[in-house]
C-alpha cells in the first residue's frame, strides 16, 4: 500500500477566505450603513469607487500574469471597503481610485498575493494618500452635512473632529452619546461606535476573529489614556480616546487581518498591546491627532517576529522541552 504523507493541517475546519470576507462584509454593514445615513449617497458612492478600483486592479493583474481569478474570494472587495471607511466623504472620487489601486496592486499584488503581504492593504493605501494628498485627508464633513453625491470633488470649510480639540487638549464639544451614536466630523467609517461595535460584535460572535487583538488593543489605550490623562475628568478622557477616531475601526477590522497579524495567543496579545501604546504615543506626540494607521502598519512588520518569539508549547511535551 502506498502512503502518502503531506503537510498539516489534515482536518479542515470548514471554513474558506471566500466565507471569511463574506462574513466580515456582513459585519462592514452597519458601518456603511451609518456613514450613508450621516454623509448622503456620496459614501455609498464613493465605496463603489474604491470596490471598483480594487477588485479591477487584481483581476488585471491576474490577468495580465496569467494567473487564475481570484475575484471570488472576496478579499479585494473587503480592501475597498474597508479604505472607504478610512476617508473623509469630501475626498474626490479619484482619490479613492487610486487608492484602491495602490493598495492591491502595489500592497498586495506586487508582493505575492493573498497571504503574502506584510502591511494591511487598506491602511497602507491611507497612508500613501495622506502623504500624498494632505490637504484631502484632513477636511472633515460634519455628520449630517449635504454632500454632492456627483460632483467629482466637494468645496466646503472643514470641520474639527474630536481629536482636534483633545490635542488643545481639551475634551471634545460633542457629548459621549453623540459619539457613540455618531453625529460628529470624521471620516465615513469612525464616526458611529454603536455600528462599529455591532459589526465587530458579529465578528466575535461568528469567531471570524479572535478576542485577544481587539481586547489587548482597546485595553491598552483604555489604561494608558487613563494614567496618563490629560484632562479633567480621567475617564471621560478615557471613553472619548476610546470612542473617537479609528480606534473601533482598526482594532475589529484593520488589527485583526489575518495575513499581516500574528498566529499565535500570546503573539496576538502582545500585537493587540503594541497597537495600543503606539497609538496613544502617536495621538500625543505627533503632529496629527490619530496615530491608529501608522502604529499598526509598525506593528504589522512585527508579526512574523512575534510568531517566532512565542511559539505554543507542542503537545506532548512538558517544560523544558522534554517527551513525555
Amino acid at each position: 500500500m502506498k502512503l502518502l504523507v503531506t503537510s498539516s493541517p489534515h482536518i479542515h475546519s470548514g471554513e474558506s477566505t471566500g466565507r471569511l470576507m463574506r462574513a466580515v462584509l456582513l459585519a462592514l454593514v452597519p458601518v456603511l450603513a451609518a456613514s450613508i445615513w450621516f454623509f448622503g449617497l456620496r459614501a455609498l458612492l464613493l465605496t463603489l469607487v474604491c470596490v471598483v478600483a480594487s477588485m479591477g486592479s487584481e483581476w488585471l493583474y491576474r490577468l495580465a500574469t496569467r494567473q487564475s481569478c481570484t475575484l471570488p474570494d472576496g478579499s479585494a472587495a473587503v480592501t475597498g471597503v474597508l479604505l472607504a471607511l478610512t476617508l473623509p466623504v469630501s475626498v474626490p472620487y479619484w482619490l479613492a481610485a487610486v487608492g484602491g489601486v495602490f493598495a492591491i496592486l502595489v500592497v498586495k499584488c506586487l508582493i505575492g498575493g493573498l497571504g503574502q503581504n506584510i502591511f494591511n492593504p487598506a491602511l497602507a493605501a491611507r497612508a500613501f494618500l495622506l502623504l500624498c494628498w494632505p490637504q484631502w485627508m484632513v477636511r472633515y464633513a460634519p455628520a449630517g452635512a449635504e454632500m454632492p453625491a456627483f460632483s467629482m470633488s466637494v468645496d466646503m470649510v472643514s470641520s474639527a473632529t474630536a481629536l482636534h480639540h483633545m490635542r488643545m487638549p481639551a475634551l471634545p464639544s460633542e457629548s459621549l452619546l453623540d459619539v457613540f451614536l455618531g453625529r460628529m466630523a470624521g471620516s465615513m467609517g469612525e464616526v458611529s461606535a454603536l455600528a462599529i461595535l455591532i459589526g465587530g460584535g458579529y465578528l466575535l460572535w461568528r469567531r471570524v476573529i479572535s478576542w485577544r487583538i481587539p481586547a489587548a488593543y482597546l485595553g491598552s489605550v483604555a489604561l494608558l489614556t487613563l494614567l496618563f490623562s490629560k484632562g479633567q475628568n480621567s475617564f471621560l478622557w478615557m471613553l472619548y480616546n476610546l470612542m473617537c477616531g479609528g480606534l473601533l475601526l482598526a482594532a475589529f477590522f484593520m488589527a485583526t487581518d489575518y495575513a499581516t497579524s500574528p498566529v499565535t495567543p500570546a503573539g496576538q496579545l502582545i500585537y493587540g498591546a503594541g497597537c495600543g501604546i503606539l497609538t496613544v504615543l502617536f495621538r500625543y506626540f505627533s503632529l496629527f491627532p490619530e496615530g491608529v494607521t501608522y502604529a499598526i502598519l509598525l506593528m504589522n512588520a512585527l508579526a512574523w517576529t512575534l510568531d517566532r518569539l512565542t511559539p505554543p508549547r507542542r503537545f506532548g511535551t512538558v517544560k523544558g522541552g522534554a517527551e513525555r
